[in-house]
C-alpha cells in the first residue's frame, strides 16, 4: 500500500527559523537513533515515521553511528524512504552527523578532514541519498585543529553534499589549547 501523507501536516506545527539562515525547522524533531536500528522492526520504524511525518515533523535527525549496530538507522531510513517518503523529499530535513567512532585504525573517528568526508560518503550511500540538508561533527575533538575541521565542513558543502553544517555536543565557549 502507497503512503499518502496526512494533507494537514502543517497545520498544527510550529516551524523556527534555524539561526540565522533561511531555513525553517519543526519545533518538534525525530531523532533516530536507538529506535531505527536492526533491533527494531523496520515495520515498527515505518509507522513512527509515517506518524511523526503526519504530525507535521519533517526533520529527521540521524548519525553515522546510529543504531545499534552502527550504521544500521541510516540504512533502515534509507529503505523506508525510498519506500514510503521519496515523494515528499523536498519536504524534509535530513540530517547526520559524524565524530564517534565507526571503524578501527586511527581514521575511524573524531574530526579529521579525513574522516568527516569519508563518513559523510558512508552515510549518504547507506542511506541512497546526494545530499544530506544538515551535516554535524558530532563532539568536539582534542587532537585536530578546529580550523581543519570547520575546512572539511565548508568543502563537504561546496561539493554539494550538505546544504548547511554544525557543530553538535560542542561547549559555547572553546576551551582553550595550552601551550
Amino acid at each position: 500500500m502507497v503512503y499518502q501523507a496526512n494533507a494537514t501536516r502543517y497545520q498544527t506545527m510550529e516551524f523556527r527559523r534555524c539561526g540565522q539562515s533561511g531555513l525553517k525547522l519543526p519545533a518538534v524533531s525525530l531523532g533516530l537513533w536507538h529506535n531505527f536500528g536492526d533491533e527494531t522492526r523496520v515495520e515498527t520504524s515505518r509507522q513512527l515515521l509515517r506518524h511523526a511525518f503526519d504530525l507535521g515533523i519533517t526533520h529527521f535527525d540521524l548519525a553515522n553511528n546510529y543504531g545499534p549496530p552502527p550504521g544500521s538507522a541510516e540504512s533502515n531510513f534509507g529503505r523506508i524512504l525510498r519506500e514510503d517518503f521519496l515523494p515528499y523529499r523536498d519536504e524534509l530535513i535530513i540530517s547526520s552527523k559524524a565524530g564517534y567512532t565507526m571503524w578501527d585504525g586511527p581514521y575511524g573517528d573524531w574530526g579529521s578532514r579525513k574522516y568527516l568526508i569519508a563518513s559523510l560518503d558512508q552515510s549518504l550511500k547507506r542511506m541512497g541519498l546526494e545530499y544530506v540538508d544538515i551535516f554535524y561533527h558530532h563532539r568536539p575533538d582534542p587532537e585536530t585543529p578546529l580550523l581543519e575541521t570547520m575546512r572539511a565542513l565548508d568543502h563537504i558543502v561546496r561539493q554539494g553534499k550538505a546544504l548547511y553544517v554544525g557543530l553538535s555536543n560542542y561547549p559555547l565557549r572553546p576551551r582553550r589549547r595550552r601551550r
